[in-house]
């Protein structure tokens, strides 16, 4: 197992002092969690450095559950008195809150065992970058965006380096750890000044530094997506196919992730309430969450309960077959967690996914733009309006017009709307997904949309 402790030498006996002196307080049971991240990020801003941060961060986070009653405590503190004091806080808090019949810890036979956190892959043990080192791959993104013809400026460029390990220990006898490194570049250039001004960008994050684009390739990227979108128009009010870019096709899986999960299910909060083996996407299409998909950084050896982790189709040839659960929304469902809990240092565990994938389509972007022949690329989107109960959704957005398949120019300041329910029943998906994305969905044709432009 690879040992978070190795980040935090004493975090595994952190963690069961911690324990104790919950129990030793008056609490029936308890879980705590530790997490100690560190980072460097070099800022730069026209060819020059602008600014470097240095980041140290230790948080320890105590659950502890009183008679059907729980409280979550947190600190940066770990000397003895100090954890001490937490627990007696905690218990008091535990004590004085609403029963809950559905908290409480895993059983015993449902933590995981024989934890191999190793075999993810998820900690680059290469010499970390120097600062030096971080400034010139930052001017490197920098002068590569400025020689894209158009750019006018570079608004911004930073490289990042951290690490950020996890330590969790339970009452129930559960007691784990791993750790991540993540390695990042991003650039934002402009193109046009005044009112004209566009801004836009590229970056990636990774795992691994050498799994990390070239800065060439970043400032390039970053360059020709301001260029591409510089000198737009308003398109005519009326309905539409758009395609949603690989860069914002997530979000409509976000969505649907988002009606599935526990949650907004246990609260009958969801406009997929009713919808467990009924068809949501359309045939063929899988949903499939990955949480152990190696040198990715959403992924993780067991949950923020002490759950195992495995792969799980959440939609299976269009059909949803489960919902995204923790051990509380199971309970309250009368189902079994699917191994999704997460938590922070101050709150107690709620249901999220890791590594998500779709299904992808056999046409690259340009092969959806050729079949839609008529219609919109979004590539950006601000604002958000959803009704959590029916799915009708509606988004600012900005991107490319296309007329007989082929782009004809940039288009800004309008809105689209739908109902999602009909819009992910009708996507298309191509096959241009990042491989090393926690969401890897593609670019998405959608029929009928209402774009509110001119």
């Amino acid at each position: 197992m690879l040992e978070a402790g190795a980040m935090n030498g004493n975090s595994p006996d952190t963690l069961e002092a911690l324990l104790r002196e919950a129990q030793e307080a008056g609490c029936d049971a308890a879980d705590v969690l530790m997490r100690t991240s560190r980072s460097v990020v070099a800022e730069m801003r026209n060819l020059a450095l602008e600014n470097v941060e240095r980041s140290e961060r230790t948080d320890v986070g105590l659950r502890v559950l009183v008679d059907g009653r729980q409280a979550c405590v947190s600190a940066s503190d770990t000397q003895p008195h100090e954890l001490a004091g937490l627990a007696r806080r905690a218990v008091a808090m535990a004590k004085e809150a609403p029963q809950d019949p559905y908290v409480g810890l895993a059983e015993t036979e449902q933590i995981a065992s024989d934890i191999d956190a190793a075999s993810l892959d998820l900690m680059d043990e290469s010499s970390p970058p120097s600062v030096d080192e971080l400034i010139e791959k930052g001017l490197r993104a920098e002068n590569a965006a400025r020689s894209v013809g158009g750019v006018e400026k570079v608004e911004s460029t930073s490289a990042e380096y951290g690490t950020v390990s996890w330590e969790f220990a339970a009452s129930n006898g559960f007691s784990g750890g791993y750790m991540r490194s993540h390695f990042g570049l991003d650039c934002s250039a402009i193109a046009g000044t005044g009112l004209e001004m566009e801004v836009d960008g590229y970056g990636e994050e990774r795992v691994f530094e050498c799994d990390l684009s070239t800065p060439e390739d970043i400032g390039k990227r970053a360059g020709e997506r301001v260029v591409e979108r510089f000198g737009p128009t308003k398109p005519k009010t009326g309905a539409c196919p758009v395609i949603f870019d690989e860069r914002v096709a997530s979000s409509l899986i976000s969505h649907l992730i988002a009606a599935i999960g526990g949650t907004a299910i246990a609260r009958g909060a969801s406009w997929l309430l009713d919808d467990l083996g009924e068809e949501v996407l359309p045939k063929g299409i899988d949903l499939v969450e990955q949480p152990l998909r190696p040198r990715s950084l959403a992924s993780r050896p067991f949950d923020a309960e002490g759950l195992p982790q495995r792969d799980k189709a959440f939609v299976s040839d269009g059909v949803l077959k489960s919902w995204i659960l923790d051990l509380s929304t199971a309970r309250q469902l009368d189902l079994e967690s699917t191994g999704n809990a997460f938590r922070d240092a101050s709150s107690p565990p709620h249901p999220g996914v890791t590594n998500v994938e779709l299904t992808a389509g056999s046409r690259d972007r340009n092969g959806l733009v050729e079949e839609m022949g008529t219609g919109l690329i979004v590539t950006s989107l601000i604002g958000l309006t959803i009704n959590p109960t029916t799915g009708d959704y509606s988004r600012g957005a900005g991107g490319l017009w296309v007329e007989q398949g082929r782009i004809a120019g940039p288009v800004s300041g309008f809105t689209i709307a739908g109902n999602l329910r009909r819009m992910l029943k009708s996507i298309i998906p191509g096959n241009d997904a990042r491989p090393f994305a926690s969401k890897r969905v593609p670019s998405l044709l959608v029929e009928g949309l209402v774009i509110a432009g001119d």
